[in-house]
């Protein structure tokens, strides 16, 4: 089993810096993050959202397989979609515009088109699904209610000669798809 004692220290909110620890891959755990969100271990759902929450700060993405880190170990876990739920999103009037903020089910905060955090339309299982960039190269899938929020949000933008429908956050825009003729 994952040793997590080490990551006391990190909190609820702070993110250890997963990114510099660089352990051997120390074989597979069985853990299984839901395309609706949830998060499984040994065949049932984690329970505690302070625990998702916990593993959710130590996942890595390398190579498409995503792994949880420590300073001294790394096992794989299974990801059905994407590792991240987008569930709430806010739009912020400031002096400098307007941007859009999402919360993910695990309490991230990503503001569209800060620190590369974008939002693109992907195949997964022979349908659209709308993702936005959280950390580490992984992604957040869009929760359907929130998707149709941005809908309502958009608006037409010609991209590279063919019409769009995109929404704009610090000034630049994303698509949601193109319009059909």
């Amino acid at each position: 089993m994952l040793d997590v004692s080490q990551l006391a220290e990190y909190g609820n909110d702070n993110l250890p810096p997963v990114h510099l620890w660089k352990p051997d891959a120390c074989g597979d755990m069985d853990m299984l993050i839901k395309a609706n969100g949830q998060w499984w271990h040994e065949g049932s759902p984690i329970k505690r959202p302070a625990m998702v929450k916990m593993f959710s700060r130590i996942l890595w993405q390398e190579e498409g397989e995503h792994f949880l880190v420590t300073p001294v170990e790394k096992v794989r876990i299974q990801v059905e979609d994407a590792p991240f739920l987008i569930t709430h999103m806010k739009v912020v009037k400031r002096d400098e515009g307007e941007s859009l903020e999402f919360i993910t089910s695990v309490g991230d905060l990503l503001v569209l088109g800060e620190d590369d955090i974008s939002l693109w339309m992907d195949d997964y299982q022979g349908e659209a699904h709308p993702y936005i960039s959280v950390r580490y190269g992984m992604k957040a899938l869009v929760h359907r209610n929130i998707f149709y929020d941005l809908v309502e949000l958009g608006e037409e933008v010609e991209i590279d000669g063919e019409l769009h429908l995109c929404v704009k956050s610090k000034e630049q825009y994303f698509s949601l798809g193109k319009l059909e003729d």
